[in-house]
């Protein structure tokens, strides 16, 4: 068995929830085949529970999807309806892992995402940014992480042709997080 401190010297035991005011979830999707539009959700939840063996650790997420935030009101009107993110009957977005693999600096985490009703396997990678104690005396930890889905596999299969060929929007979806949690007490 691995423990955490054999991974990290820094390592710890406990649970994990979200410091939203230091972390971010953003997504980008390629838009009129030229460029890419970006966006964030601006509410959502991040538990983790860090076990002695690091890869037995759990991480759960919700996200309120009616939080979507591309900078635009009337895109993020769009978003929110069944075209998209059919808000009214799934205002949520969940992610829960099933294995953790890594290293001290990179880790890949496998889940399943839920979005609009379904729930598929993804993969998530990224790097582990630390942990350290803050100047209020909490203790926190980072990470940078991304993956790549494709949404038509939940569902959100809206676009349309344009007069040069091509389609609206692109099918793969890059999501990135910079997050960093607090140790609950």
């Amino acid at each position: 068995m691995t423990t955490g401190t054999e991974l990290h010297p820094d390592y710890v035991t406990g649970t994990w929830a979200l410091d939203l005011a230091h972390s971010e979830l953003a997504f980008s999707v390629r838009h009129l085949a030229i460029s890419k539009v970006k966006g964030f959700f601006r509410a959502f939840e991040v538990t983790v529970v860090t076990a002695e063996n690091p890869y037995e650790s759990t991480i759960e997420a919700t996200i309120d999807v009616a939080s979507v935030d591309t900078n635009n009101e009337m895109r993020d009107g769009h978003l929110k309806t069944s075209d998209f993110f059919l808000v009214e009957e799934y205002p949520t977005a969940t992610f829960r892992s099933t294995k953790i693999e890594g290293t001290a600096d990179a880790f890949a985490i496998t889940g399943d995402l839920t979005l609009r009703g379904v729930t598929k396997e993804i993969v998530i990678t990224g790097e582990f940014g630390g942990i350290t104690t803050d100047g209020y005396g909490q203790t926190k930890i980072g990470a940078t992480a991304t993956t790549k889905i494709n949404r038509l596999d939940f569902g959100v299969n809206w676009n349309a042709a344009l007069e040069a060929g091509g389609l609206t929007l692109g099918d793969e979806v890059t999501l990135t997080f910079d997050i960093q949690l607090a140790k609950q007490a």
